[in-house]
């Protein structure tokens, strides 16, 4: 792991507010109550925060309640307008916390968005870090989370223990935005290898090959990756019920296309798969995980069936 942490009081227990219990939030804030801390969460539908409570955590109704006294407030929301409307204005949490509180986005946004919030939350005192994370439902639930993370040395310092308990690569990538940058470029690998993947295996199938050896030998040579060995399951029991859904990928493509445009970098397989899964959305399957891209290349390949699960 590429950090050394030096602030002993975040070794301990610490008071956090969670706000946000979604499909990757929820098993974070779990994690976090596990790791010994005290953690209050909220989450618009009340049933996540039931849930939460049901895990020993604390819930709360509304996003004050929940900071109120909070050394850390984590953020895990879907897209930057929710991060802005939590964070920002009168209501927000930076005009409610005191000065030295630590802010922690767990969110995948726009890099620029997560630069003027740091702004923003230093112009009061408020130390943030942008930290949007890789590994999926599976890595939220076992704590094995990849963190890329922008912001202060200090502020990364205090997290350690927030990050500690829920990733097993955590790693400091430079200033504010630099995290958001980092997991664009994530999410760009992760939607091109999963085409590939979802090519592979439809073609794999059009031969008449036995699919599970032949996806253990793809997945222990060069080919071998991540998206394979957790996403190739999925594709082969028709089974797309969502661990990231395609409105998320979607999302996350958009940021993707917009930051390389404005960088002046080409990414042509980037922009198709970005393509492809806004063809997905489009089509109505934005609620399924996005290893769907298999459906598409299916049906383009004029093999599409009646298996898929949601």
């Amino acid at each position: 792991m590429d950090h050394s942490f030096s602030n002993e009081r975040f070794h301990t227990m610490t008071k956090i507010a969670f706000i946000g219990l979604g499909i990757m939030g929820a098993p974070m804030a779990a994690n976090l109550v596990a790791a010994g801390h005290d953690v209050t969460g909220f989450n618009r539908s009340r049933a996540a925060v039931d849930t939460f409570i049901s895990q020993g955590g604390s819930g709360a109704q509304s996003i004050e309640e929940a900071i109120a006294g909070a050394e850390i407030v984590v953020t895990m929301l879907p897209d930057s307008p929710d991060v802005e409307s939590v964070l920002s204005g009168e209501s927000g949490v930076f005009a409610h916390v005191p000065q030295g509180t630590l802010v922690i986005d767990f969110s995948t946004i726009r890099p620029d968005v997560a630069i003027r919030l740091a702004e923003e939350a230093a112009a009061v005192g408020v130390q943030m870090l942008d930290a949007p994370v890789s590994g999926g439902e599976a890595g939220a639930i076992e704590g094995v989370l990849s963190v890329m993370v922008g912001g202060s040395a200090e502020a990364f310092a205090q997290a350690s223990a927030v990050f500690d308990a829920v990733g097993s690569t955590i790693v400091h990538v430079g200033p504010s935005g630099s995290g958001q940058t980092v997991k664009a470029a994530n999410q760009l690998i992760v939607a091109g290898t999963m085409e590939l993947v979802a090519e592979a295996l439809v073609f794999l199938e059009a031969h008449g090959v036995d699919m599970e050896p032949a996806v253990k030998v793809l997945s222990g040579g060069l080919a071998g990756s991540t998206v394979l060995s957790r996403k190739a399951p999925n594709m082969l029991s028709r089974n797309f019920a969502p661990g990231f859904r395609v409105t998320l990928h979607d999302k996350d493509l958009g940021i993707v296309t917009a930051a390389a445009r404005e960088a002046g970098v080409a990414i042509p397989l980037g922009a198709v798969v970005a393509q492809l899964m806004g063809s997905l959305k489009a089509r109505g399957d934005g609620d399924l995980d996005h290893s769907a891209l298999f459906t598409l290349v299916s049906e383009l390949s004029g093999r599409s069936d009646d298996q898929t699960e949601g």
